[in-house]
């Protein structure tokens, strides 16, 4: 950052990483890694981190900033949490949103009558909402049945539930994960045609 008193001056990163997350939401959408992005206005670090160094800090979910390829550079997507399921701060914050979009969305079902025209509303907003999401990229599969589900049924609403003035949707996503680590399998062809490894 520029000072005019000191000039150029370090100043931590936070803000800047902010930034980025911002940018990346903007124009992919929070399921894509906020990792491998130019911090843009960075003149330069501190500290130099290199290749040996990053291999011991990624795996405990420190994402480092490196000079690569010309540029500053996010170089990690990692949370610090301890289950697989929550490694990556994409998906992360991917679920985040859909949470908080889904209850936004849903706001009209309180005090609606709680029956089984209810629950087929409710499971084709959230599933018209997940589809949309599937085709933006942000879930597996080739097809939306392999990138998520919703049950809100009879199941998942039993008499007791209803009594309790409740109503209980399941829903299942399979979220899309960083490439991390890119593997490159080289072999020489035999003359045949096949492979020689």
């Amino acid at each position: 950052m520029y000072d005019a008193d000191h000039g150029n001056i370090f100043v931590p990163p936070s803000g800047h990483i902010a930034g980025v997350y911002s940018r990346v939401d903007s124009e992919r959408g929070v399921h894509k890694a906020p990792a491998n992005e130019i911090i843009r206005g960075a003149l330069g670090l501190k500290y130099n981190v290199s290749k040996g160094e990053q291999d011991l800090l990624n795996p405990k979910g420190i994402n480092a900033i490196r000079f690569m390829n010309g540029a500053i550079r996010i170089w990690g997507a990692r949370t610090l949490s301890t289950d697989p399921s929550w490694r990556y701060i994409n998906v992360r914050r991917l679920f985040i949103m859909v949470e908080s979009s889904i209850e936004r969305a849903t706001q009209w079902v309180v005090f609606e009558p709680n029956d089984h025209r209810l629950w087929k509303r409710v499971q084709r907003t959230i599933s018209s909402f997940l589809t949309l999401l599937w085709r933006n990229g942000a879930l597996m599969g080739t097809a939306p049945e392999q990138a998520f589900y919703v049950k809100c049924d009879d199941e998942t609403n039993p008499p007791e539930v209803i009594d309790a003035g409740q109503l209980v949707v399941e829903i299942g996503l399979a979220p899309v994960k960083p490439a991390e680590f890119v593997i490159f399998r080289i072999g020489q062809m035999a003359s045949g045609g096949g492979v020689d490894e």
